[in-house]
């Protein structure tokens, strides 16, 4: 009986986090896949494009890069998942955003423990984008 409580509770909560979850990706991703079907799109990936080049990702990933900097992780991927990036690809665009995310939310963070946010916030999107050039860079495959 107590297991049968215990998954109910479970079931419960995993179902009210894809509701939240797909709340915000559901509507980033018909965004963009709407964006692409639209020259908007192919010119903010034309504006961006040699920056995201350098990390191996096409122009259009910059919108990924900036919803997960200011929104959050699953905006990120509700971006770049209609753009249909390869696994190299994916997996630079990843180590940037693990380490450039939620950028507003993290320099609240850090100002409450003393840490001035915009070194902070300009070391985290440096590193993120200096890793992801060199792992793009380094990529055997």
């Amino acid at each position: 009986m107590r297991f049968i409580q215990i998954f109910r509770r479970g079931l419960a909560s995993g179902f009210k986090t894809t509701g939240t979850l797909a709340l915000v990706i559901v509507p980033i991703y018909l965004l963009v896949t709407v964006l692409n079907q639209t020259p908007v799109l192919h010119w903010i990936g034309r504006l961006f494009r040699p920056l995201m080049e350098v990390m191996g990702l096409p122009g259009e990933a910059v919108m990924g890069v900036v919803l997960g900097n200011f929104i959050n992780l699953y905006a990120a991927i509700g971006a770049v998942t209609p753009l249909r990036l390869d696994s190299r690809q994916m997996t630079v665009f990843a180590l940037l955003l693990l380490l450039s995310h939620s950028l507003p939310l993290e320099a609240a963070v850090s100002r409450m423990a003393g840490v001035k946010a915009w070194p902070f916030i300009l070391m985290r999107i440096g590193f993120g984008v200096l890793l992801a050039a060199g792992l793009n860079f380094f990529w055997i495959g």
